[in-house]
């Protein structure tokens, strides 16, 4: 390859002050920017993740066009590279300090240029892009790499890619290689665009200690169909894995001069905890947020443990405590809590501090009267969506009561419900104080996103956890002393061994356990580590290294968080330092890739920090306007949607189109009125440009009926659709015909399927059970609206429960629940058992030796959940359940000779009368097809 000689004299540069993984084409290119070549290699060597993403591009068009590079990365990641080969030449990535990019970042800013911009596109993922000119015929490669360390989360390590080409692709492949010395104790991969077609392209093979996942997909198997020339491989591609793991919990491995520690000891008891539930119920709280805290604070109380103690303290412009004191977790006490929580309202102002100084005079009361058990955990469980508003406001003073108040004792964990918080306040006051923050993100999942985050707390194992090593060995450890360990999680360590290796490297790990010292001894012959680690050669090696340098600037950028502005300074120049050393891409760092002579001075990217994200980028062809409610009741939002591009707002005249208006309000209710096709009102445009619009301005202007343009989609007149008789006369209207409560197919049986009503149900039912197939499937049947309001199928290989509901899917596995959203496109491959959704709403559950569980959303007059069995010979003699007793012993009685529409069906010796009649089946979908079944009440 050549390299420009005077590519930073006469050059243009391009600054990256951080990227984040995915090549992505925009709709105009398509047929003239050709993406040949797309390869995604992924090599995990003992967790640490290094992943490189090369795609080659080519001109097909006559003129010189514009091509696009975006790409998506999680936003733990740290990119080490990015360059582009144009013609032949390199322009490679620099990585500098921040501010000596800062005259071209200026520059560029100045002009008003914007590509390149990194952005947050979701929970867990950053997007970064990038254009270039190309000649006609004229080749581009495109090649990012970014390492990440795999963190484990309630028992599992995740790595997640995002695949999307938008195009087909010619040569598209992913390589995916995971090497864990302690041995691969299962594998899962998920992916949102997977189809049948799609799945033959994916391989998997695992031995003891390594895999390799490949996705190698035709062009006819990318296709939507054979029509369309759009491709279906866009989205997210997920390997989910865990290790073998021993009671020691530990593991030393060692390679190129430098150790990882790996500590998640197995077989420890739960240490009882004193948890204190402090919850924001202020205005800005109303509609579905509290909705969601309540539900999600109810299945929390439910798993306590009896030796656990707990209270709840709501709090607005004041605080208040449920009870007053901690209270054992009893049965009793957990019911009258749920109670509690199902009251709590949403009104007025946020008083942040009095609620949380409540909170620890609560455990302080508890600690003087001795009625805390020894060696108990305590820990506090902030949630709030705002900043505060009453009482003292500052957060600075906030912070130093809190921290002066717990003092070191307890540990405090914040959770900031959406973006109206301020994120920084939070991340401080639980870093101070021995916890962490997260983001609750206002979405479906918001109480599944509680739930899972107490779940990460719930089960601590040890406290006050030091690691030891030689002092003569080792040198330059990152953090070793940790204050609590939590069930499904990690501790890692790393360091570089001295010029003197050892032969041995032992090291002590000690931790508390319910008032006793625990101690764990461990060690590893260097020999043996490095010889493991050199030889294959599907592992990026020398990754140790990087891995700790990669851990030490993540420890580094976290304790300036909460750090004095002096040590603030000297923890900046130590992971500035490592940054640079290691090629990274920071918060501190920048990366200054060439380009081109004649092309734009610069681009510039800059990473997202999760403080920064209150003013969120408005995606294109949405404006959202916030309405500042009075009498405490928090923002509403009020979006308004142009189906045009906003480069179209040339003037006042010329919005593109009709507008939707869909009013959130602070109730929670979801106003979606006539104005829905309306012309943008008089001055909207200019409350465009403020970004604040106030309902009333919009709501008050409102056109005359026979000014409003016709609807997007007309609708049939009323008279196509109802003919009136004359007057006088009548007539019978026959009933509709309906779904049945489920359709069985009988194995063995040579009459039609059997069509089930379910008359009698009363709270939830027992639908199967089948302890040969480790199956149970159970559901509550409403009867008013001939539907299941949600169904729970439950295995025990895997361990896995999937609920489903006319909401949301939610997968549980081990403790980890994952949401999907019906229609979207899901494919999950575990050991044992295969998750697949179309985007038809159809949910299969289906394994080689099982039967195959469906579960339909149907979407009727009234939504709900539907149940489909296929393969039902697979059945076991000992299948039970209302639906399951259809599969034992079943005998039909012949036809009485005057109408053989009726018959008997004997299930377990009872009588069954059966009536054959007209039904829908919903097995299609909505509205569903006629058939004619034999149906029989329940």
């Amino acid at each position: 390859m050549k390299t420009p000689a005077a590519a930073h004299a006469c050059g243009v540069m391009l600054v990256l002050l951080s990227l984040p993984a995915v090549l992505q084409t925009t709709p105009a290119q398509k047929n003239v920017i050709d993406i040949y070549s797309l390869n995604v290699d992924s090599k995990v060597s003992s967790r640490f993740a290094h992943t490189v993403v090369t795609s080659r591009v080519v001109n097909r068009a006559d003129t010189m066009q514009e091509a696009v590079f975006q790409m998506e990365l999680p936003k733990k990641a740290f990119i080490t590279n990015f360059s582009m080969i144009i013609d032949g030449v390199t322009y490679p990535g620099n990585i500098k300090e921040k501010d000596a990019a800062q005259e071209q970042y200026s520059a560029a800013v100045a002009r008003g240029e914007s590509a390149g911009l990194v952005k947050v596109t979701g929970r867990k993922m950053e997007q970064f892009q990038v254009s270039v000119s190309v000649a006609p015929a004229g080749k581009v490669t495109f090649e990012l790499v970014y390492e990440e360390l795999l963190k484990r989360h309630l028992g599992v390590y995740e790595l997640l890619l995002k695949v999307r080409p938008q195009q087909l692709v010619k040569h598209l492949q992913m390589d995916i290689h995971i090497f864990e010395p302690q041995g691969i104790s299962f594998l899962e991969t998920e992916s949102t665009f997977m189809t049948n077609e799609l799945a033959n392209a994916l391989t998997t093979s695992q031995n003891e200690t390594k895999a390799h996942i490949r996705f190698k997909p035709t062009l006819s198997q990318q296709q939507n169909s054979p029509e369309q020339q759009d491709t279906v491989v866009d989205g997210d591609f997920i390997v989910r894995y865990d290790v073998n793991r021993t009671l020691s919990g530990g593991s030393i491995q060692i390679e190129n001069g430098y150790f990882v520690h790996y500590f998640a000891p197995t077989g420890l008891p739960t240490i009882p905890k004193n948890v204190i539930f402090v919850i924001d119920k202020s205005g800005s709280m109303d509609g579905k947020k509290i909705q969601q805290t309540r539900e999600a604070l109810i299945k929390i109380l439910d798993d306590l443990s009896p030796k656990d103690q707990f209270n709840l303290i709501s709090f607005s412009n004041e605080a208040t405590q449920w009870k007053p004191s901690l209270v054992p977790a009893s049965a009793k006490n957990v019911e009258e809590a749920k109670s509690y929580a199902a009251s709590i309202h949403a009104q007025g102002g946020t008083n942040i501090n009095d609620a949380m100084l409540m909170a620890v005079q609560l455990l302080e009361k508890a600690n003087r009267e001795e009625l805390l058990l020894p060696g108990s955990v305590s820990l506090l469980l902030l949630l709030t969506d705002g900043d505060p508003t009453v009482g003292e406001t500052s957060p600075t003073r906030i912070q130093k009561n809190v921290k002066d108040a717990i003092n070191g004792k307890y540990s405090l964990f914040c959770l900031g419900f959406g973006f109206d918080v301020s994120y920084p306040f939070l991340e401080k006051l639980a870093l101070e104080n021995g916890g962490l923050a997260r983001r609750i993100y206002e979405d479906s999942d918001s109480a599944l996103q509680l739930q899972d985050f107490y779940l990460e707390v719930a089960n601590p194992l040890l406290t006050n956890v030091a690691f030891e090593y030689p002092s003569n060995t080792v040198e330059e450890v990152t953090q070793d002393n940790f204050q609590l360990l939590f069930e499904g999680s990690e501790m890692v360590v790393s360091g570089k061994l001295q010029d003197q290796n050892p032969d041995v490297l032992s090291a002590t790990v000690t931790g508390q356990l319910l008032m006793q010292n625990v101690t764990f001894q461990m060690e590893s012959r260097v020999a043996e580590q490095e010889e493991e680690f050199r030889s294959p050669k599907y592992i990026f090696h020398g990754f140790m290294e990087r891995l700790w340098a990669y851990l030490t600037i993540q420890q580094l950028l976290e304790k300036m968080v909460s750090a004095s502005d002096a040590e603030k300074q000297a923890l900046e120049i130590q992971a500035l330092g490592l940054s640079l050393n290691y090629s990274f891409v920071t918060p501190l760092t920048s990366m200054v890739v060439t380009k081109p002579e004649g092309q734009e001075q610069s681009q510039v990217a800059e990473k997202p920090i999760e403080n920064e994200n209150r003013h969120r980028s408005i995606p294109s062809g949405h404006a959202v306007f916030r309405d500042h409610t009075q009498g405490g009741q928090g923002p509403r939002l009020l979006k308004v949607r142009f189906p045009g591009m906003l480069h179209s707002f040339s003037s006042r005249q010329g919005l593109p189109g009709p507008l939707h208006f869909h009013h959130h309000s602070s109730f929670g209710r979801t106003l979606d009125s006539g104005l829905a096709s309306m012309p943008a009102p008089p001055g909207l445009y200019e409350e465009f440009h403020e970004m604040d619009l106030a309902l009333k301005e919009i709501t008050q202007t409102v056109l005359p009926p026979a000014e409003l343009p016709a609807p997007l989609h007309p609708l049939p007149s009323p008279a196509s659709q109802l003919v009136l008789p004359a007057p006088g006369t009548s007539y019978a209207v026959p009933a509709p015909i309906q779904a049945p409560s489920v359709i069985l197919p009988l194995p063995g049986q040579s009459v039609d399927r059997l069509c089930v009503d379910i008359k009698h149900s009363r709270g939830p039912m027992n639908l199967l059970s089948d302890p040969d197939q480790g199956v149970e499937v159970t559901g509550h049947y409403k009867r008013n609206k001939a539907q299941f309001s949600w169904i729970k199928v439950t295995f025990k290989k895997p361990q896995l429960q999937v609920h489903v509901s006319p909401e949301q899917v939610v997968v549980t596995r081990d403790r980890r629940s994952s949401a999907y959203k019906w229609k979207e496109t899901l494919f999950s491959v575990m050991p044992g058992l295969v998750l697949t959704m179309d985007k038809a709403g159809l949910l299969l559950l289906s394994s080689p030796d099982k039967v195959t569980i469906g579960l339909l959303y149907w979407d009727g007059p009234e939504p709900g959940v539907r149940l489909l069995l296929q393969d039902t010979d697979r059945f076991s003699s000992h299948v039970g359940g209302t639906l399951g007793q259809f599969y034992q012993d079943v005998l039909w009685e012949p036809s009485a000779a005057a109408d053989d529409s009726k018959r008997t069906l004997k299930v377990q010796g009872r009588d069954h009368p059966a009536t054959r009649e007209p039904k829908l089946d919903y097995q299609e979908g909505a509205p569903g097809t006629e058939i004619s079944c034999w149906s029989v009440e329940l």
